[in-house]
């Protein structure tokens, strides 16, 4: 079923008031993919009574107070991104779409959602139920941070949306914790995955936001302690100094398991925007995500410039393969499927079914990664468990094409000597529709060092591979490559060189380029903001010029081979 979004559908369920009023800057889609979705269904399946007010207006009360106060919470998200990322470029200029609003016209996002929506049920309830903020863009604000948009390190965000707790993560699990907590009125500051605001210190004490907003260095610092203390297996509770009082963050929560998992995708979900909303249209995202089905979250890759390490965690952990095909056969009955699934995977598609043992019992190491500056011979990587479901999903009645949309690490697949070669054997042949996506960044050395990225090497490996598996198929296939211009350390030189490897070595002319946005709560947006490598403390060149940005994107995107001049060097 849907969440009653209106007072009519409250009464229809025979529900006096609510628990819980959940408030997003997405519309409702409820979908396995929406953070709100999950929150909310789990809760109602623990016996809380949830509604949603997804995008409400900001000119007044009507919208906010539709469905009057929770008993026992408000839960604020900006939605599926940053609303900040949703609403701006890496130029800083306006959006014009979005594709979580009906009708895709960017007008419904407030910026700095989670306080602009804290700030409006302030304004109308006084006394409230606590406000409880989640979601990706509290997640990663909720420490001391660098923002982009207006170029000053910021206080958390619990600070400034003036909430009373916040809820980091995934959060599926803790807030089911904190709610009981709530109903019987037991104290919460004790549970795993929750932030609040105390009067005293209490485990790790990071550098006061006075200083982090003062010295760099003192922000490199930061940042490397909150960092090593985002594993729930490894992490302590640490706490930041802002003016008088202390920000304090619990440990993470605990991994899902994959029973949990399991139980969390088994929920009712519609897979559909909300009727409420659909009388303004549709939603483009549900193009990507209605026939699709995610199959583990996490990533052990570490790319310094993905905050998925400090939200979803650097542990991959997965769903039962019965629970994944019990999904698929729900899908083939939706009325409107065609036979079709557009993407089986997760943040990282070819993560599926192994992780590194060590790191399961002993959490994240810190003095080493799992994929840089090469694949660690501890993590063992297998493709045989993601074939076989594959396959397995594709013999279901109603099942004529499985894609995988998903991003490959191709590193992964030719580190996988036993099941790799099968593994990309099998998706060349039956599930690229068209292009395969992969996301080598760039290809200069002290660049893809600083992105946290591995060397080219194996890039040309894996294309002639795939350009040979896509002929023996009889297929005409391509590698679409996902590049970054202007990240930290990145000269015009550079971008001149990816162009030159491009063109010659890769025989393309690559379309999907983007400025680097520095998001909050990644390594890459603290070199962007320190100038520092916080790796080896050498300083780095960062390009802030928007034009001379945007000319290193328009090196690479413009068509035609590069010219070398008599004596210019070669960069492959």
């Amino acid at each position: 079923m849907f969440l009653p979004t209106t007072q009519k559908e409250v009464n229809a369920l025979s529900w006096k008031s609510l628990d819980i009023i959940l408030v997003t800057g997405d519309s409702y889609i409820d979908s396995p993919f929406m953070g709100i979705s999950i929150i909310g269904k789990v809760l109602v399946d623990k016996g809380f009574r949830v509604g949603i007010i997804a995008q409400p207006d900001m000119a007044g009360k009507s919208d906010i107070s539709r469905l009057g106060e929770p008993n026992l919470f408000w839960g604020i998200t900006g939605g599926s991104v940053d609303s900040m990322v949703a609403n701006y470029t890496a130029s800083k200029k306006r959006r014009k779409s979005d594709d979580f609003t009906p009708g895709g016209i960017n007008n419904k996002r407030p910026d700095r959602a989670v306080i602009a929506y804290a700030n409006l049920i302030r304004q109308h309830f006084k006394d409230t139920a606590p406000i409880v903020l989640g979601g990706i863009e509290a997640s990663l604000r909720r420490v001391a941070h660098y923002d982009f948009w207006s170029n000053k390190i910021r206080r958390s965000i619990l600070f400034d949306a003036k909430a009373n707790y916040l809820l980091f993560g995934m959060a599926h699990d803790s807030v089911i914790e904190f709610a009981n907590a709530l109903k019987n009125q037991d104290p919460v500051e004790g549970i795993r995955g929750v932030a609040y605001i105390s009067k005293n210190p209490k485990g790790i004490e990071l550098p006061t936001f006075e200083s982090v907003h003062k010295k760099k260095q003192a922000y490199v610092k930061s940042f490397g302690i909150f960092y090593n203390n985002t594993d729930p297996i490894t992490a302590e509770s640490i706490c930041q100094k802002h003016n008088d009082r202390y920000l304090i963050l619990n440990p993470p929560a605990l991994y899902s398991t994959t029973k949990q998992l399991d139980y969390i995708h088994a929920l009712d979900f519609e897979r559909d925007l909300h009727p409420y909303y659909q009388k303004n249209g549709s939603v483009k995202a549900l193009d990507t995500i209605k026939f699709s089905i995610p199959i583990h979250y996490g990533c052990y890759g570490e790319c310094h410039f993905c905050a998925i390490s400090v939200h979803q965690g650097r542990t991959v952990r997965h769903r039962s393969e019965a629970s994944i095909l019990k999904e698929a056969r729900i899908i083939t009955q939706m009325d409107d499927f065609k036979g079709y699934i557009t993407d089986l995977g997760g943040p990282t598609a070819n993560m599926y079914g192994f992780e590194c043992k060590k790191k399961l019992k002993k959490g994240a190491c810190i003095d080493k990664r799992c994929l840089f500056p090469k694949v660690c011979k501890t993590l063992n990587p297998d493709h045989a468990a993601y074939t076989r479901m594959i396959k397995r999903i594709e013999q279901l009645p109603g099942i004529k094409k499985v894609f995988i949309s998903s991003g490959i690490r191709y590193d992964l697949i030719l580190n996988d000597k036993k099941s790799g070669p099968d593994f990309l054997k099998k998706i060349v042949a039956d599930n690229v529709s068209g292009q395969m996506k992969i996301a080598p960044e760039h290809t200069q050395p002290d660049v893809l060092a600083l992105m946290g990225k591995q060397d080219i090497n194996q890039l040309l490996e894996f294309k002639q591979k795939f350009d040979q598996l896509s002929r023996q198929s009889k297929k005409k296939q391509f590698l679409t490559y996902y590049l970054i211009a202007a990240h930290p350390g990145c000269h015009m030189q550079d971008m001149k060189a990816l162009k030159q490897f491009a063109t010659r070595q890769l025989k393309t002319s690559p379309e999907q380029v983007q400025i680097f946005t520095p998001s909050p709560s990644t390594y890459s947006t603290l070199m962007y903001y320190t100038e520092i490598d916080p790796f080896t403390q050498k300083k780095i060149f960062v390009e802030k010029n928007p034009k001379q940005k945007q000319k290193q994107k328009s090196i690479v995107t413009r068509k035609g081979k590069p010219p070398l001049k008599k004596g210019s060097k070669k960069f492959f």
